[in-house]
């Protein structure tokens, strides 16, 4: 059986639970957050081992073959161009749509969040490089410190080689974990969809989100069926596109009804490398790399948002300049949210209306009720936008296998 009918069963499985089960209750929830949180860590567990052993030795492939500026160019490159269509749609969709207003909250601004760039810097490099390797959502430094480790290696032969030896079996040790847990996480899915389910359900009752709820759907499917397959076969020549897609069915359901970029990021990996064929070196150098600033979605789901909160707020309409700045912070604020793998939208938006002015620094109050949904939007299109991206880079950078539709696991 394919993994991703694994998981569609663990979903349908899930939804029932939440139709037939008292999970409503607050024994029930309490027990439903319980094994949510479990299933989190558990689908989190192996992620650090596998991407430093895997990231070091990728990165040591990579400089012996003097390839390792082309691939980092590229995934820099599609990154920012994915970012800055998901933002314009995301703005022009809002726009053009103009949604019904959400009734101003009466509830009081209370732990107003900070953006503290000068910490995220310094957690890069901590004092010991050990700490990098502790830390639970925030990847970078794991990433920078296996990066190093890799390109060390590659400047000392003689002593270098029995390392990366080391490493490499690591990292088949460490990808054959992840695998069987992998299996396991469909499981998981039943927890996971039957909190999503719950959500969704009262903000179903609330009703006057559904208008952007109903927004999103559309702009996801025309970004997985028109944009970015029309986009691949353009810059890849590549005959069908669509099988990115089906490919991408597993990693979507994951970000899609987890909201989290990092659970989802394993499974990105593994169809990658099983599914599209992308070779090992490039599977553990790019996919992390979109999992952490690869954030376009999140900025899709920022501009939608603060364009609503605006006119739930103003009367006014909104010109270029206003346009032109939600479109800007939302791109910008994209790129640090890379320790906010679940909550990383509703925290920039929270962001944006404190930036834009006090009459507007209750605003993200108004979606406070939907933030799950729509934070697990963000992470649908993240996961779509990384598996399109990433073939892209490899592909360019001449490091895919193809692999035949049918035997995609």
């Amino acid at each position: 059986m394919k993994l991703w009918m694994k998981y569609v069963i663990g979903i349908a499985i899930g939804l029932v639970a939440a139709l037939i089960l008292p999970v409503n209750s607050p024994h029930g929830q309490e027990v439903l957050d319980f094994i949510l949180n479990i299933v989190i860590r558990f689908g989190r567990f192996i992620l650090l081992p596998l991407l430093f052993f895997s990231v070091a030795t990728a990165c040591y492939k990579l400089k012996e073959e003097k390839r390792i500026f082309k691939i980092g160019a590229w995934t820099v490159a599609v990154i920012v161009v994915t970012s800055v269509i998901l933002v314009v749609l995301g703005v022009l969709s809002a726009l053009i749509v103009k949604l019904p207003p959400i009734p101003i909250s009466v509830e009081k601004v209370s732990d107003i969040p900070t953006l503290d760039i000068k910490s995220l810097i310094t957690r890069i490099f901590p004092y010991s490089g050990f700490q990098a390797l502790l830390e639970g959502a925030y990847l970078l430094p794991c990433f920078i410190i296996a990066g190093l480790m890799g390109a060390g290696a590659s400047s000392e032969k003689m002593y270098g080689k029995p390392g990366i030896n080391l490493f490499d079996s690591m990292s088949h040790i460490c990808y054959n974990v992840m695998s069987f847990f992998a299996e396991i996480l469909s499981v998981g899915m039943i927890a996971i969809m039957c909190k999503w389910s719950l959500e969704f359900f009262a903000l179903q009752k609330a009703k006057v989100f559904m208008p952007l709820i109903i927004l999103l759907t559309v702009d996801l499917l025309i970004v997985a069926l028109v944009i970015y397959p029309l986009l691949t076969g353009l810059i890849c020549h590549e005959k069908k596109p669509y099988k990115i897609l089906y490919a991408s069915i597993c990693p979507f359901l994951v970000g899609f009804f987890s909201g989290d970029t990092n659970l989802t990021l394993p499974l990105l990996m593994k169809h990658g490398k099983e599914s599209l064929g992308i070779k090992r070196r490039a599977n553990a150098a790019v996919f992390p790399l979109f999992s952490i600033f690869g954030r376009g979605g999140a900025a899709l789901v920022q501009a939608i948002c603060f364009v609503q909160i605006f006119r739930s707020y103003s009367l006014l309409d909104i010109d270029g300049k206003v346009a032109l700045w939600i479109g800007g912070m939302s791109f910008l604020l994209s790129f640090v949210l890379a320790d906010h793998s679940s909550s990383g939208p509703f925290f920039a938006v929270t962001l944006m209306c404190i930036a834009y002015g006090p009459s507007f620094e209750a605003g993200y109050l108004l979606l406070k009720g939907a933030s799950p949904i729509l934070c697990a939007f963000a992470a649908g299109f993240d996961a779509i936008t990384a598996m399109y991206g990433s073939y892209v880079v490899a592909h360019k950078s001449d490091y895919i296998q193809p692999v035949e539709t049918k035997k995609f696991i």
